[in-house]
């Protein structure tokens, strides 16, 4: 028995230890493998790219696992719930407003602004209506994100029907995550605006531990559920929200990392299970980018690769948890 709780104990410390080696590995390959030319300024290029894929990778895999344990399931992630297609819809609108080249020259700093903010309002307006009701169904959950993520869609799709061909495909292009062309003055503020966060979120994981007893069981333990609520939900559409504006939208990215995280770890302490999924996140960005530069030699968006393997894992979660029912 004694044995047993050691090994179960050793495990999660194990783990991150195999993923900070790995995200290290892949970060250091992608920085070196193919270096040639004018080395210094190609690898600054590079580390630029490596800092914004560690960005983004943190506030995806951190963002998604308070997300679930708020809202008392495994399947969705903030993602899912329709930002990705509020994005979409925010850019879509400039170009037929105002057309591809005010898109393309606008400041990087106030069309930051304008996205993160329209998707941080967005956020707090469907969480604060959702946990008004306190809903827990995971149904109604999923029909909401996909009622306003179909809505944003739709709109998206009418308005870029009736903007020029030539806008249309600048437009098209914008709309994959990219850590090519990431401004270098956003970058810092979002990594310095991450370390804030997640500093914030830190102090919070002992309550989350709890809150992912459930609702009624957090109280009786003496835990704010509400306030613990709230606070997660901030940091959580800030994170989503300044990660997406950022690069783009990298939609099953969370649901995958955040569940990968739990099945590797084998415990529900959010101190293991947030960095274990924030180094599989960063892992899978830059491995994945590695793969498709200097494997394949495609300049595919590693977006829509991520999506699809994403999308297949979030369907067999639907179907497993289906099953069980």
């Amino acid at each position: 028995m004694t044995a047993a709780r050691t090994a179960n104990v050793r495990r999660p410390r194990r783990v991150l230890a195999l993923l900070a080696a790995v995200t290290l590995a892949g970060a250091v390959a992608f920085c070196v493998v193919g270096l040639t030319g004018n080395i210094e300024y190609a690898l600054g290029i590079r580390l630029r790219r490596i800092i914004a894929m560690a960005v983004v990778g943190v506030a995806i895999g951190y963002s998604s696992v308070l997300f679930q344990t708020v809202t008392n399931n495994r399947i969705l992630t903030p993602q899912i719930m329709g930002f990705d297609s509020l994005f979409v819809l925010v850019q879509t609108l400039i170009v037929y407003f105002a057309g591809a080249i005010a898109l393309s020259s606008a400041d990087p700093k106030a069309l930051f602004l304008l996205q993160a903010g329209v998707m941080v309002a967005f956020a707090f307006a469907l969480h604060r209506w959702l946990f008004d009701r306190n809903s827990r169904d995971l149904y109604l959950l999923v029909l909401v994100g996909v009622i306003f993520g179909t809505l944003f869609a739709s709109l998206s799709s009418l308005a870029s029907r009736l903007i020029n061909p030539n806008d249309f495909v600048a437009l098209q292009d914008s709309l994959f995550a990219s850590f090519n062309s990431v401004d270098e003055s956003l970058l810092w503020f979002s990594a310095i605006l991450l370390v804030l966060l997640c500093g914030l979120g830190t102090r919070l994981f002992r309550k989350l531990d709890v809150v992912a007893l459930g609702r009624d069981t957090a109280m009786g333990l003496g835990v704010n559920h509400r306030s613990v609520v709230n606070r997660s939900l901030v940091i959580v559409a800030v994170l989503v929200s300044v990660s997406t504006a950022l690069v783009g939208p990298v939609t099953f990215l969370g649901v995958l990392v955040a569940n990968l995280a739990r099945q590797l770890t084998r415990t529900f302490r959010h101190a293991v299970v947030v960095p274990a999924a924030s180094l599989l996140a960063v892992a899978t960005l830059t491995l994945g980018q590695l793969v498709l530069e200097q494997v394949l030699g495609t300049d595919t968006a590693l977006s829509v690769v991520v999506n699809f393997g994403g999308g297949l894992y979030f369907i067999a979660l639907l179907v497993r948890e289906s099953t069980r029912r």
